[in-house]
């Protein structure tokens, strides 16, 4: 029985330290959201550029990694590569009260709803398996990330 509990606790350990965890806080200095990684360095940043009214993402250097503009026609979020190629969609599902996210060909790649218990946005794959949450932290005034370890 000790070895059982002793293995589960290893266990859960193990999976709980390779967890993936990502912070979004936005920077008024800069006028722009910065994403940060579990150990605080900065991986990107996102912008709004309103000559083209839309937002775009940039990596820690400054590239142009993809940007996101509303397509007043459907209704949604469209994501498109540096390129101008669409990566894919976002749209707002009244019925199931959640977001709904899409590839280029429109097949629905998961979903993000609010969750009333935790006070959190759950994140969902196709198949309806948590995959992470963004939770608001109060002391840093920021959304943080975690990846589900299940």
């Amino acid at each position: 029985m000790k070895k059982t509990i002793l293995l589960l606790f290893v266990l859960l350990l193990t999976v709980g330290a390779f967890a993936q965890s990502y912070t979004q806080k936005y920077n008024s200095l800069y006028d722009r959201t910065d994403f940060f990684d579990s150990y605080g360095t900065l991986i990107g940043y996102a912008k709004e550029n309103t000559l083209y009214n839309r937002l775009d993402y940039f990596d820690a250097s400054g590239n142009l990694l993809k940007y996101e503009k509303h397509n007043d026609l459907y209704n949604r979020n469209d994501t498109y590569n540096q390129n101008g190629t669409q990566q894919g969609y976002e749209k707002k599902n009244d019925l199931y009260n959640r977001t709904d996210k899409y590839d280029q060909n429109g097949s629905q790649q998961g979903y993000k709803k609010w969750n009333d218990l935790y006070n959190r946005y759950d994140v969902y794959d196709s198949n309806n398996k948590l995959i992470g949450y963004y939770k608001w932290n109060e002391l840093y005034q920021r959304w943080d990330y975690e990846s589900s370890p299940y």
